[in-house]
């Protein structure tokens, strides 16, 4: 597709005069564009729903997620995987962000590396990607070869592809499986892809992730209960967590926590059962992780 023919790159009749409105009138618009956001979120719900259905039957599988985008659509699919560890308890290699480049293109822009199909498919080999494993290809624009070049050899391996562009009939949805368009509309700084379009794939990857560990036992009621304590910080909010999930005293949520070695599921599943931490972690390991049906 033409490059001046993506909504991406379309320019918006509101902000034709950017550079002499106010600053509040600037905010203020902004702020109305940014609210064009969700609703458009909204309407791919069908097609995420179907991304986070294969994402979290393949983590059952021991398979892992893969993010790989170009640009900001790079660093956001990095972001959302290093979340991953310290929000649900990840390994490192479970959810990963590729980005054209390398992790240096993170702060600086590494020239070119976008436009090679042979950089997105060498990315995956050296991932040792299986036919487990799912890859979500992400592009403002629906066209970054890097993106093509990692789902087509996602294909060839058998892993799960999905691709998330913000324009309708991108590029990239004819190379994967599932194909989330979030189409925002024209950017109020022509091109500045980091706006609406950024926001907008920041809120899907939040859906992906959250919703497929959700899938797979990382949650009980709406706690995050298999977050890694690594702080002080984490440390009390663990405390925090075990009294919420029980509705027990500090006192006995802390004794719990240390029993449980600083794991906060297992912490639970004893408050709970009133069972020792063998025989709660017995009862984790039979309901597969999911606290709901260890405690019932």
């Amino acid at each position: 597709m033409d490059l001046a023919k993506l909504t991406t790159e379309t320019r918006n009749q509101k902000t034709m005069a950017l550079d002499t409105m106010s600053t509040h009138d600037i905010l203020a618009l902004m702020n109305q564009e940014d609210q064009r956001v969700p609703q458009a979120v909204a309407q791919a719900l069908p097609a995420i729903e179907s991304a986070v259905t294969v994402i979290a039957a393949n983590f059952k599988q021991g398979g892992r997620l893969f993010y790989m985008g170009a640009g900001t659509s790079g660093r956001l699919g990095v972001l959302d995987a290093a979340e991953c560890v310290p929000t649900f308890g990840t390994d490192p290699e479970m959810v990963q962000g590729l980005i054209a480049g390398g992790m240096s293109a993170m702060t600086v822009a590494v020239e070119g590396a976008e436009d090679s199909e042979k950089l997105g498919r060498q990315d995956l080999i050296a991932a040792k990607l299986t036919a487990n494993d799912t890859v979500v290809g992400i592009a403002a624009s629906g066209r970054t070869p890097y993106v093509i070049g990692g789902l087509d050899y996602a294909k060839q391996v058998g892993a799960a592809r999905i691709s998330l562009a913000c324009n309708r009939g991108a590029a990239i949805s004819q190379h994967a499986q599932t194909a989330i368009e979030v189409e925002v509309g024209p950017e109020v700084l022509t091109g500045s892809t980091r706006l609406k379009s950024g926001t907008a794939q920041k809120l899907v990857l939040n859906m992906l992730s959250t919703v497929s560990m959700i899938g797979i036992g990382k949650v009980y009621k709406n706690l995050m209960v298999d977050v890694k304590p690594t702080n002080e910080k984490l440390v009390e909010r663990s405390k925090r967590i075990i009294m919420q999930a029980t509705d027990c005293s500090l006192a006995t949520a802390t004794a719990a926590f240390a029993t449980a070695n600083q794991d906060v599921k297992l912490a639970i599943v004893m408050v709970l059962t009133d069972l020792s931490r063998d025989e709660a972690a017995a009862r984790l390991q039979q309901a597969k992780g999911f606290v709901r049906p260890a405690v019932n």
